[in-house]
């Protein structure tokens, strides 16, 4: 296994700096102008840490730029591109950058991401895109890889990469990306009521960041810095992870076990509502916050993202309790209800969430 596992890292290379090559003479097709896959990568990334809200399309729009900004003042890294440092900073989902190893089941960090979304762009994947290489995602490779007459292997190889990077012009062998600068260009009709709306941020905060007076019109074509600080960001999900942690830590739940589960159900994302009625980070029904509201706080729990949370914390640790401290069944008991688990045991369905959520708790 290690002289197969070094042949493919050494293909792998040559590949790469074939790809690239090839990269520079081919015109990018008017169809996939401005989206750039690895940006998908780096989308997912700041969702994780809350900063980033809108869809993951992997184009670097003034959205992206913000939630780029913000974390690097937040860390005290340089403003400016998601270089090395940012992505290192970012953690587990900030590496490796797409084409750069061989992708296998079990595989986590942003070259998964990325295959995610491209998989969901094809239409062959409809799972989350959280990074993990799981199940879903390894049955959505074999599907993609019958479709292109490929090895069905699961395994994103030599040729596997090749045929993705062609078809669907993925640049490798990128050390930095860049992403547009949170502007606004002003168009006919635009007011700076109507800007600020439409960016979560204030006429007076357009105005500062801009040294403009409220008072005059604005001009067609006239560029508009947006303030990084709002920019494309609900305040209250960019503390998403200190909740989780907060709770966790108040409850005693481990926090790892409680970031996997949030990232699992939702990306971290707070404004998530499913078809069952299922709201917020931890993806709570109604049924479960009355349980938690009436046995086991006792009392109304704000709705609220902070709320929100608190009412799966609680139900998870008592799950937890239930099982005697089992987390594959307390997970079971999450995912299918403590009675089907206790009555029927643990569902085929349910196996491949239980077994995901562990496996991303080691790098949560």
């Amino acid at each position: 296994m290690p002289a197969r596992g070094g042949e493919e890292v050494r293909l792998m290379r040559r590949l790469v700096a074939l790809i690239f090559l090839a990269a520079l003479l081919a015109a990018v097709p008017v169809a996939h102008a401005g989206v750039n896959p690895q940006i998908a990568g780096l989308q997912v990334a700041l969702r994780a840490h809350g900063l980033y809200l809108a869809q993951i399309d992997g184009i670097a729009g003034p959205r992206t730029a913000a939630a780029v900004q913000a974390f690097q003042r937040k860390h005290g890294l340089h403003i400016g591109v998601a270089d090395a440092a940012t992505r290192k900073a970012l953690g587990p989902l900030g590496a490796p950058l797409f084409g750069s190893r061989v992708l296998r089941r079990g595989d986590f960090g942003w070259d998964v991401s990325v295959l995610q979304f491209l998989l969901t762009r094809r239409g062959i994947y409809s799972g989350a895109l959280d990074g993990y290489m799981g199940k879903e995602t390894a049955a959505a490779l074999r599907r993609y890889q019958r479709l292109m007459h490929l090895d069905v292997d699961a395994v994103v190889g030599p040729r596997t990469l090749s045929s993705i990077v062609h078809r669907d012009r993925v640049p490798v062998r990128v050390h930095s990306v860049t992403v547009a600068a949170a502007v606004h260009v002003v168009r006919t009709g635009d007011t700076l009521t109507a800007i600020a709306a439409a960016h979560g941020t204030t006429i007076a905060a357009l105005a500062q960041a801009n040294k403009i007076d409220p008072a005059k019109p604005i001009i067609i074509g006239q560029r508009l810095r947006l303030p990084v600080a709002t920019a494309g960001l609900v305040p209250a999900q960019s503390a998403v992870r200190s909740m989780l942690d907060a709770w966790s830590g108040r409850l005693g739940v481990d926090p790892h076990l409680i970031r996997a589960l949030a990232w699992m159900e939702s990306g971290f994302q707070t404004r998530i509502v499913s078809s069952a009625g299922a709201r917020g980070v931890l993806q709570t029904l109604p049924s479960t916050r009355a349980y938690v509201e009436n046995v086991l706080a006792g009392k109304p729990l704000p709705h609220t993202v902070d709320g929100d949370i608190e009412v799966g914390v609680l139900y998870i640790k008592h799950l937890l309790e239930v099982f005697h401290g089992n987390e594959s069944l307390a997970l079971a008991g999450w995912y299918q209800g403590e009675r089907a688990v206790n009555e029927h045991g643990v569902y085929n369905v349910t196996k491949p969430f239980v077994a995901n959520v562990l496996a991303l708790r080691q790098r949560m």
